[in-house]
């Protein structure tokens, strides 16, 4: 996609090879800055502190985190404790565990001064394939889109989304957004309802950012107003994506999602999931009793970061003094909650059976 004219993609790696650049998350939208990973331990805080953020982009960073390592040291002892450092960043996301997994099956079993360059390969590539998956969403979710449209002749389609599955959540196009960027394309009138998503505000900050760019229409609204415009028939469907998703079709999203799917089935507003398929946990049946939610520092809840009178990006307290605060990253939306999933290779129920009909090599 692109900023200011300029086509980026979320990450990529600098002219040697020996470096790699991202869109540093943590300063928009109001600034663009690009920070440059040159060790494996910026790569790690860069997942950690989520100047990356996204499922697909984490599992990109790591590939190149494992590459940055390689680049250090090629022995088996230092490739493996890479893989564990950057597998201790973030523990909902599953593409962050599928990428170290392809990356140690690139490289294993080569000889030392072959493994860099093998790293590096497999690296792009990881990248390149993100980007057709998430072309192929779009045009996949673009049809539901389209359904929307004909449904109202003339009028606009209100879609609500929370959090941010747009391009910098991915290295491009993104997975919820991908589809209303194609129906924008397309000259479909589109609409936007973007919930702020506390407490980070990926919504406010980024999802409103990249829309923007891009020309979207779209309005802000708070995290708890989604069941009011769905009571007053404002929203004609719901697309989010997903950090992980099990066998069966539940989901793991930014907190909040489940509260959304909740009103969406109370409304009878479809709600539908983005996902690639790198983002299915083939191994877990319940998402409720075994998706691991991360648990993050208490201060993004009682603390939010702004931009200050004298232009400058600063961090505020909002809550009382002294009180303790939660913070869960994410929540499981029952799969009997989603009305389908959207995937590179096509629309299907949010099932077990609905899952393995498009993947019938994971029977």
């Amino acid at each position: 996609m692109k900023v200011n004219g300029v086509h980026y993609r979320s990450i990529w790696p600098d002219g040697d090879d020996e470096t790699v650049s991202i869109i540093d998350q943590t300063k928009l939208p109001h600034r663009f800055e690009i920070a440059r990973l040159e060790t494996l331990d910026d790569a790690a805080r860069a997942i950690e502190t989520m100047q990356v953020r996204g499922a697909p982009l984490i599992g990109a960073t790591a590939a190149y985190g494992i590459c940055l390592a390689l680049g250090e040291d090629a022995s088996d002892d230092a490739l493996e404790a890479a893989a564990e450092r950057l597998r201790a960043t973030r523990p909902t996301a599953i593409n962050l565990n599928w990428a170290i997994d392809e990356m140690l099956a690139a490289v294993r079993n080569r000889p030392r001064g072959e493994r860099l360059q093998a790293a590096r390969v497999r690296a792009h590539e990881i990248c390149d394939e993100d980007v057709e998956t998430n072309r192929r969403i779009g045009e996949h979710g673009l049809t539901l889109i389209r359904d929307a449209a004909a449904a109202k002749p003339g009028e606009t389609v209100n879609i609500l989304t929370h959090c941010n599955a747009g391009w910098i959540a991915t290295v491009d196009w993104g997975t919820a957004l991908a589809p209303i960027y194609m129906a924008h394309d397309a000259g479909l009138p589109v609409h936007v309802w973007v919930d702020e998503t506390r407490p980070r505000n990926q919504g406010a900050a980024l999802t409103a950012w990249e829309l923007g760019g891009h020309g979207v229409p779209h309005t802000i609204v708070a995290d708890n107003a989604g069941g009011h415009l769905m009571q007053h028939g404002l929203v004609d469907l719901c697309i989010t994506g997903t950090d992980r998703t099990t066998a069966a079709g539940d989901v793991a999203n930014k907190i909040g999602t489940y509260l959304k799917a909740l009103a969406a089935k109370d409304n009878g507003v479809p709600f539908h999931v983005a996902l690639p398929s790198s983002t299915i946990d083939w191994t877990i049946e319940d998402g409720v009793a075994g998706i691991p939610i991360e648990e993050r520092e208490a201060r993004e809840v009682t603390h939010v970061q702004g931009l200050g009178p004298d232009g400058e990006i600063v961090s505020v307290e909002i809550a009382a003094p002294g009180s303790p605060a939660a913070n869960y990253a994410f929540d499981v939306t029952p799969a009997r909650l989603v009305t389908g999933l959207i995937t590179e290779r096509g629309l299907c129920p949010a099932s077990g059976e609905g899952l393995r009909a498009l993947f019938p090599e994971k029977g």
